[in-house]
């Protein structure tokens, strides 16, 4: 998330990537993200597949908060467009959004920052109240949802909730919503594109990052001193 692009760029430059081709798993960018001179042009539309989890206000909310978090400049097309949404509807739709490998059984202490996640709620679960009290909250404190709401008061909302200021209905900690979706746009700019997000490979082109092809060393090599590097990144697909 960011309202100016330096920070974005900073951010995306100084990260590592972890996981970028594979499935939901944290991945956040590479060093050395190539600077592009030129807005890219807009993606053709993806074809009206329509979501599989997500109901129509949760859809709303979902794009709204990839746009806004990545928005369409000179390092990438917006969140949408790149196919974030799509991501995100696939991932609670399936195995992930299900919690079929988290620990369901209770009891369900409250945990210290340091043990990650520890809500009786799946992560479908989560997205569905944590969008229902985002959207509440808004109304109470703009007079309207999140995704009609000004981009000040979205980069209000989403800073109060990062910093755990805000708790949602029926006492859902703020943060605990934000850290999951925050991991999952950023999954959705660079996993494979075979998971629904990374639209032609717009994450990976940005950075520099090869694909699924590990012979990438001399690159890094070479590339090492800051110099651009634009890559033609290969995907799960390509392979096929």
């Amino acid at each position: 998330m960011s309202h100016h692009r330096l920070d974005r760029r900073d951010f995306l430059k100084g990260a590592a990537v972890v996981g970028v081709a594979a499935a939901p798993t944290l991945g956040v960018a590479a060093a050395g993200a190539a600077t592009l001179t030129q807005v890219p042009a807009p993606l053709p539309p993806a074809e009206a597949a329509g979501y599989t989890y997500l109901k129509p206000a949760e859809a709303e909310f979902v794009e709204a908060l990839a746009d806004h978090m990545i928005p369409r400049d000179e390092l990438t097309n917006s969140g949408t467009e790149i196919g974030i949404a799509t991501f995100i509807d696939r991932a609670l739709a399936g195995s992930w959004g299900k919690g079929d490998r988290l620990y369901m059984q209770g009891p369900w202490l409250e945990g210290t920052a340091n043990q990650g996640y520890q809500l009786p709620l799946t992560p479908a679960e989560l997205y569905r109240a944590g969008v229902e009290g985002s959207n509440a909250y808004c109304r109470n404190a703009f007079g309207k949802d999140f995704a009609r709401c000004t981009t000040d008061q979205k980069e209000t909302f989403l800073k109060d909730l990062a910093a755990d200021k805000i708790s949602l209905g029926g006492g859902l900690p703020g943060r605990a919503f934000f850290t999951m979706f925050y991991g999952n746009v950023m999954e959705g700019l660079f996993a494979d594109p075979i998971y629904g997000g990374n639209k032609n490979k717009a994450g990976w082109k940005m950075i520099g990052f090869p694909g699924v092809m590990a012979n990438n060393a001399e690159n890094v090599k070479t590339y090492s001193d800051g110099k651009k590097y634009i890559a033609d990144p290969l995907s799960i697909a390509d392979m096929s």
